[in-house]
């Protein structure tokens, strides 16, 4: 029923100044609307929707991810913007925080200004 509607992404967030610097400065999304509710970006064609939520609870999983084809580049650029990388104890992270799957997949995980887990992947090529 849904397979021709495209997909619209939704993160909540407390302060949508902080995440309007965040997500369209740093991480780079275009913005595509704002009101007092919410912010709109464009995320690689997806509707991604910053919803204000005042007593956000973030959660202890990640919210978000990109499909990124260097993650060692798309590391290094973003902590050079500030960006900090989360480590999970026992994980086998690297010293950039990039955790190598079982399958041979990377995956580093990153929080945005509300707490929210954000992530990045780089697929092994098959």
């Amino acid at each position: 029923m849904l397979q021709g509607a495209p997909l619209m992404a939704f993160i909540p967030v407390r302060d949508l100044t902080a995440a309007r610097e965040f997500y369209g400065s740093i991480l780079g999304l275009p913005v595509i609307e704002e009101s007092p509710f919410a912010i709109v970006l464009d995320a690689n064609g997806t509707m991604l929707r910053l919803t204000h939520i005042a007593d956000l609870q973030p959660q202890p999983f990640t919210v978000a991810g990109w499909k990124v084809v260097d993650i060692e580049d798309v590391v290094d650029v973003l902590s050079a913007l500030g960006v900090g990388f989360i480590r999970y104890d026992g994980m086998g992270q690297d010293p950039k925080g990039i955790w190598r799957t079982p399958g041979g997949d990377f995956v580093a995980w990153f929080p945005d200004p509300d707490g929210n887990t954000l992530s990045l992947t780089s697929f092994r090529e098959v």
